[in-house]
């Protein structure tokens, strides 16, 4: 290899940043944006998706409840498989294309479910929903690989405030927005609302992307190493972070299965528990929002695994205190206090990931962490179902707790690894 080659492959780790640091900020309220339409569109359905479905059939009380979780869980499922996929093709066409993509394909299928004529459609569509969307993961890749290393931990934190917040929002929306315009015209909305997202996307986004180019030193560099950008990486250091991630949803999500049943013990009048039930889910996303973009900017001074391993620990204690509180007051306060402990871990993934690979690989390896954080939103709630069945409701708490802390514990051994 002659010297100016070596000298085009020691820069090509910050080129497709430093080719780009006119528009990442412009991109990054794009991409805000996005993820917050989008994710309010996903999640408003959640206070009327029982009624939805027995508007489309289905009986039974039993059956409802079966066919509404089916439909909910089918979206994350679908993104957790072809996350990685959609990843590895921003690496080879481009960030742009793949939000563009998600934000049409969503628009589409989310104005279908409004269509849908039965149960077995609404969770094909809700799965088609995951497999072809993706926004928030596809602006991770695009915000996590444009912004400048030392602002990308801040970054990749508002991104992750503008995902909150839509979650946040979204069941609100879907509280009062049926009642306006029925719940087949709320999917239409919420339709709508994505197309906006899109038409943003496709007119403001900004990318400096050869396809050609890109792709071919993404072959050299391969080539040269005789094995992919990944396998370059410390495994052990990979794996850590793919666990970190599944952690983040699935300490978050563990409870869903018993929340009604839990709060209900503590005394909550029966006309009231489903609205308080929502509540105190919704407290988790409100104190995340709170420190996200801060404890983000923390991982830019600090280092990351520093702020990993401190929100682990501190995750996993605020837990505790979970299983014996008295009031539903006391567990939506545990619960914000979680949220903003919780907060800190995707943007310091996020920019830990950026370090790990080959920038020409990076949107593959953010790919794999957001399947991980996917899957960790449908394996938490069967796990938090079965102790809860078998071990008692208080017990999920605790046993959530101790895998935060085994976590923080192989944080701190990858850690060492990269030392």
């Amino acid at each position: 290899m002659s010297t100016l080659d070596t000298s085009s492959a020691d820069t090509a780790v910050l080129g497709y940043a430093e080719r780009n640091a006119l528009y990442w900020r412009r991109n990054l309220v794009v991409c805000v944006f996005g993820s917050f339409t989008t994710l309010v569109s996903l999640s408003m359905l959640l206070p009327f998706l029982p009624l939805y479905v027995r508007q489309l059939g289905v009986s039974s009380q039993a059956a409802v409840i079966q066919w509404s979780g089916i439909a909910f869980s089918a979206t994350f499922l679908g993104t957790a498989v072809t996350a990685p996929i959609w990843g590895r093709l921003a690496d080879r066409f481009g960030r742009k294309p793949m939000l563009v993509r998600a934000a049409i394909g969503m628009a589409i299928v989310m104005s279908l479910i409004g269509v849908a004529h039965n149960v077995y459609e609404l969770v094909a569509l809700r799965l088609v929903a995951g497999l072809v969307g993706g926004y928030a993961s596809a602006s991770t890749v695009m915000v996590g690989t444009q912004a400048p290393r030392e602002r990308a931990g801040w970054a990749l934190g508002i991104l992750s405030t503008g995902a909150l917040a839509g979650n946040l929002v979204g069941p609100l929306v879907g509280g009062f927005l049926p009642g306006w315009i029925g719940i087949r015209g709320t999917f239409f909305a919420g339709g709508a609302m994505i197309a906006v997202a899109a038409l943003c996307t496709i007119f403001v986004v900004k990318e400096d992307f050869n396809a050609q180019r890109d792709a071919k030193r993404r072959v050299q560099q391969v080539s040269s190493a005789n094995a992919s950008p990944v396998k370059r990486a410390n495994a052990g250091v990979v794996a850590a972070l793919l666990v970190t991630a599944m952690m983040v949803l699935l300490a978050n999500m563990s409870i869903e299965p018993i929340i009604t049943v839990y709060i209900s013990s503590l005394h909550v009048d029966a006309a009231h528990l489903a609205r308080v039930a929502g509540a105190v889910m919704a407290c988790s996303a409100l104190g995340s929002m709170l420190t996200a973009a801060r404890l983000g900017s923390l991982a830019d001074r600090i280092g990351s695994w520093r702020v990993i391993i401190g929100c682990l620990l501190l995750t996993g204690l605020a837990m505790i205190p979970q299983a014996f509180v008295t009031h539903w007051w006391q567990l939506g306060g545990l619960r914000v206090v979680m949220g903003m402990t919780l907060a800190g871990l995707l943007p310091s993934i996020g920019k830990l990931a950026r370090h790990s690979v080959d920038e020409s690989s990076t949107g593959r390896l953010l790919g794999w962490l957001q399947s991980a954080q996917f899957s960790g939103q449908v394996i938490g709630p069967v796990i938090g179902g079965l102790i809860g069945v078998h071990m008692g409701l208080h017990a999920v708490f605790f046993a959530t707790g101790a895998l935060l802390v085994a976590c923080a514990g192989l944080a701190q051994w990858a850690r060492k690894q990269e030392h």
